[in-house]
């Protein structure tokens, strides 16, 4: 999909005046796609930015935050800027809680629009304006996979004194991991818990889709699908399960669940995108919970 810029604007005659609407309303060209956003690992612990940026080929880009404060250049050099970019995807480093405190990470990257501007081969100028949220979802609850709750990750490590993951005996007829509908931010889900870290702001929750990524440990396989916000489970079929080989008569697969939501600004309203003359909602935050379990392997024969 192609993602127009997006400075921020109330547009009454399409929508009503509680909905944040964000679309072109001068002459400067965007980029395709910009994109910028938080993701939890709630069973690591830890937490970082995320940023995507796509469009016509370029040799320069910079990002400010909401305070004009520039915390991204890129200047391309070389034969590298005869060729220019056309897509960036970034991950920011992600310290454990322990190393960087979550209160502090937020205020490096404050809640409000971001600009991402550019120059093209040509010295044609491209901007686009973001909304990063600080409502960050609650991770997926009550996680089964084949009627076993999730693993824990020191099991599934392998740690010392840990229980072994749970064992998934027959799988021919393959197996379906589920969850609890998200309707919670973190904030509110984890408020008052004293093991537990409440991050963000509490706000509105509104599921996008779910992600399920299955991998086999040890190996290049891999399953993984795109659910409907109103859905809250996956089956993976048995055929994958005969790809596995595994130590001691058992493979291991670890598999993760991922949350996203669509955006909503200061005083709860949606943050819409115009693409193609259409309305849709801006993807924002995801949360995501990381499990295993075991399945008898392969016979190696």
């Amino acid at each position: 999909m192609k993602y127009p810029r997006i400075p921020l604007f109330f547009l009454a005659a399409a929508m009503s005046a509680s909905t944040l609407v964000v679309a072109d309303d001068d002459d400067e060209e965007p980029f395709d796609e910009a994109r910028l956003f938080f993701e939890l690992n709630d069973t690591d612990g830890d937490l970082g930015i995320h940023g995507k940026i796509d469009g016509d080929e370029w040799k320069y880009l910079e990002i400010e935050d909401p305070r004009d404060r520039k915390m991204v250049q890129i200047r391309i050099r070389g034969r590298l800027r005869r060729q220019g970019l056309t897509e960036l995807f970034f991950e920011s480093a992600e310290p454990t809680f322990d190393e960087l405190d979550p209160e502090k990470f937020f205020r490096r990257f404050p809640q409000g629009e971001y600009d991402i501007e550019g120059y093209t081969l040509d010295g044609e100028e491209r901007e686009s304006e973001v909304y990063l949220s600080h409502v960050i979802p609650a991770a997926p609850d009550n996680v089964m996979a084949g009627g076993a709750p999730s693993a824990s990750l020191e099991s599934c490590e392998g740690e010392d004194g840990a229980a072994s993951p749970p064992v998934i005996a027959d799988a021919t007829d393959g197996v379906t991991i589920s969850w609890d509908p998200v309707t919670m931010s973190h904030a509110a889900r984890w408020a008052g818990d004293d093991e537990k870290i409440a991050l963000g702001e509490d706000g509105i929750i509104d599921v996008r889709y779910y992600e399920v990524v299955v991998e086999i440990d040890e190996s290049d396989f891999k399953a993984t699908a795109i659910i409907p916000g109103d859905v809250t489970e996956w089956e993976l079929p048995g055929d994958f399960f005969e790809l596995a080989e595994g130590e001691d008569g058992f493979a291991q697969y670890k598999y993760e669940i991922l949350v996203r939501t669509n955006v909503y600004d200061d005083d709860g309203n949606p943050v819409i995108l115009e693409i193609d003359g259409e309305l849709d909602n801006l993807p924002g935050n995801k949360s995501a919970i990381e499990s295993c379990f075991l399945v008898p392997a392969a016979d190696e024969d």
